[in-house]
This record gives C-alpha cells, sequence and structure tokens, in this order.
C-alpha cells in the first residue's frame, strides 16, 4: 500500500512509559521510525511524589551524574527529561481534589515542553500521546500545537490503578483528540464509542534481533532439554492462564516449559513453581529474548481471553514467526489475523491436542515452513504502521474517512 507520511513536520511524542523502559515498547520505536523524516521531541516520563518516596525508602538513588535537560537521542531526535515533580492525584479521595491536581501535574509538564520546543525551535507541531490520559489530559489546549493524536494500544483502565479515574480521563481524552489511532481492530472500534475518526494502524516489532538464524544458546538454558514450549514476556494473572500451564505440564513431562520474563506475586509463589518440568527464567533484557526464542521448539501464548487482552496487539506472536518458530495461542479477536500462521486454542484440551500435532508434525520445520512464518512476521513493519499513522492525518485533515487503512 502507498503511504501518505508524514515528513518534514515537529513532533512532541508523550507517553505513559519512560524513554529507558526495560519493556518492549512500541512508542519508542515509533519515534524513532518518524524521526527518519521528521524532527521528533520525545517526553520522558516525570518523578510524581509517591514514586520519589517508594524509591527512596528502597534506596534507590539517582544517579550522581547531572544530565542535560534536553539530550540528543540521534539524528532528529530528542529526549526532553522533565525536571518538575508532579503531584501523586492518583491517591487523590475523589474527582476535584484529583482534577485539581491533575491539572496542576499538566501546566507544569506543559511548560517544560514549551520550553523545550522554542528551544529547538519547534513550529507547526503534531502531538502525539501515547495512552497517557492522565497526564496529557489537557495538553492539547496548553501546547502550542496544531493536531493531537491519541494512541490508544491497551486497556489500562480496567487495571487497578486506573479504576477510580481512567475511564472518565480515557473517554475525554479520546474525545478532545483530532485522531485516534490504535494497533488493533478493536480498540478502534473500542475508540470509535466517542471519536469516530477512530483508526487501526497496527504495529510493527523490532526484525533486525530476529534475522540471524544462529544465535548463542542461553546459559539458563543448557541444563534443559529438548523440545522446549517457550513463553517470553509478563508473567502475570492478569495476562496468563495459569490452570491451563499447569494441565500442559502435567500432560507432557516429556516438555520443558520455559516461561522468560517479570513474574508477579501469583506466578512466584504458584504451583507451577514446584514442576520439575516447568523453568522461571527471571526479567532479561529487550535484547537477550531473541536468543531464547530461536532455542525453544514451540512458542506459546497462554492467555486469559478478557478485557484486557481481547483487543491487544500480540507483539510477542510477530517476534515468534519471525523467528520462524511454530505457535499455539488462545484465540481472541485480535489474534484473527494470525489465524493461518498459528494454532488457535479455546480450551485445555485444544491446547493439548494442538501442542501433540505440533510435537508429531515432520513438516513443521521445514525450510519452507519457517520462511513462510517469516515472511508473514516481516509485513508488520514500523514503517508500515508509521505510514498508517500519515493516512490518518491526511485524511483527517481532507474531511473524510480512509476505506482502507
Amino acid at each position: 500500500m502507498v503511504h501518505r507520511f508524514i515528513r518534514d513536520r515537529d513532533i512532541v511524542m508523550f507517553s505513559f512509559l519512560p524513554w529507558n523502559s526495560d519493556i518492549a515498547f512500541n512508542f519508542r520505536e515509533m519515534a524513532v521510525e518518524l524521526a527518519r523524516y521528521n524532527r521528533v521531541l520525545f517526553v520522558d516520563r516525570a518523578d510524581d511524589r509517591n514514586s520519589s518516596l517508594r524509591a527512596f525508602i528502597k534506596g534507590h538513588k539517582k544517579s550522581a551524574g547531572k544530565r542535560k535537560k534536553i539530550e540528543p537521542a540521534q539524528n532528529n531526535l530528542w529526549i526532553l527529561h522533565p525536571e518538575s515533580m508532579l503531584e501523586s492525584a492518583n491517591w487523590s479521595p475523589n474527582f476535584r481534589v484529583f482534577d485539581f491536581l491533575n491539572r496542576i501535574n499538566n501546566r507544569r509538564l506543559a511548560k517544560e515542553i514549551k520550553a523545550a520546543m522554542r528551544d529547538l525551535g519547534f513550529q507547526r507541531s503534531l502531538f502525539i500521546n501515547d495512552n497517557d490520559f492522565f497526564r496529557g489530559l489537557y495538553m492539547k489546549s496548553l501546547l502550542p500545537v496544531e493536531e493531537y493524536i491519541f494512541y490508544l494500544r491497551d486497556f489500562l483502565t480496567v487495571q487497578p490503578y486506573f479504576k477510580k479515574f481512567g475511564a472518565r480521563c480515557e473517554m475525554e481524552t479520546i474525545l478532545k483528540a483530532d485522531v485516534v489511532v490504535t494497533n488493533s481492530a478493536y480498540l478502534a472500534d473500542y475508540a470509535g464509542q466517542w471519536n469516530p475518526f477512530s483508526l487501526n494502524i497496527g504495529q510493527g516489532w523490532d526484525r533486525k534481533q530476529y534475522a540471524d538464524h544462529v544465535l548463542p544458546l542461553p546459559d539458563d538454558l543448557k541444563e534443559i532439554s529438548q523440545p522446549i514450549l517457550g513463553y517470553s514476556g509478563a508473567i502475570t494473572a492478569m495476562r496468563l492462564d495459569e490452570d491451563l500451564l499447569l494441565h500442559i505440564a502435567d500432560s507432557f513431562p516429556e516438555l520443558n516449559l520455559v516461561l522468560v520474563g517479570p513474574s508477579d506475586e501469583k506466578f512466584s509463589t504458584g504451583l507451577l513453581r514446584n514442576k520439575k518440568n516447568v523453568h522461571f527464567t527471571g526479567i532479561k533484557r529487550p535484547e537477550e529474548i531473541a536468543s531464547y526464542i530461536h532455542h525453544f521448539s514451540i512458542c506459546i501464548n497462554p492467555q486469559l481471553n478478557n478485557v484486557l487482552t481481547i483487543g491487544n496487539y500480540p507483539r510477542k506472536i510477530d517476534e515468534y514467526l519471525g523467528a520462524g518458530k511454530p505457535v499455539i495461542a488462545t484465540e481472541t479477536l485480535a489474534m484473527e489475523m494470525f489465524r493461518d500462521y498459528v494454532i488457535l486454542c479455546n480450551t485445555r484440551e485444544e491446547y493439548v491436542d494442538g501442542i501433540r500435532k505440533l510435537l508429531a508434525d515432520t513438516e513443521i520445520n521445514s525450510v519452507t515452513a519457517i520462511e513462510r512464518r517469516k515472511a508473514f512476521a516481516a509485513s508488520h513493519s514500523w514503517e508500515e504502521s508509521v505510514g498508517s499513522l500519515g493516512d490518518a492525518l491526511y485524511y483527517k485533515s481532507a474531511g473524510r474517512m480512509p476505506v482502507v487503512i
């Protein structure tokens, strides 16, 4: 598809996550892609009082070195490190207090962003807000920007932290946005309840890490025998089906289940820890993940099917397929696009049958099968996603919806 890429613009990118986030971070990769043809200012996450207090109590101190407030990351891309201390508005007793504190936070950040825009000579600016409907709620009116895009890529409002004030703030942010872009059709339909110009732009993934056919075997896999059924990502009770994993571990004693990523309290102390054929590696740096996936026999995404997962783009599926691996996963609306390349399951029995089928399939790791999976994953690129972002902005300015995006 021929896209109308955003070019020669000044773009301010504002996110709920910090620039140096340890998890795979869509918005950072979008910033790098946009900086190929535009000037980009990425606003790092500012500290708030509660988080700073908790860090102090735990003995986590900031580096003594003084960093620049505006730090160049690469050509055409700068990081703004806000110096403001924000109020912890989310712990307010009611909306009146929350709104008062949240307006203060927005104004403090906007003041620093405007100063950075002046220092860099930003004009005709485009503002893109990545899922931060608290700190970005009033930015459209506080900043000298021409267009405001809200990027919705997760159902944050179902998480405990956002339940009290999140739903209203998210709705208001969607209403205020000139364009809402999402990474799945499900989320585009959801946002479309309030803003008719809500469009799915898909997403990409970091393909270069998975290009090598031979990657070193991680030390903590050296004592684990094949076949390995592997998962990479956050290991949380809100997203993953612990009972399903227990059933799989019991059904295939000859199979080693390897879970790569940080565990929440339930998975840190749960029954899986007692299984001899289940192995937790702990958190790994993003650049280490590809080596684990390359040494999995089968990759799995054992999601719960709930409001948190149903519409989320499963980036890890692209990583699995990009490494050429056979994949089995829970069937969700967001997984429909992968149906021809992944075994999709709804029940424990379907998972067991699917794993058994993959283990017995002599053609599953043929050159043809591997390249077919890789080619499909490669079609999901950041260039394609950012191109669709440009299409959304173009069609909005033209006052009409695109036929296909």
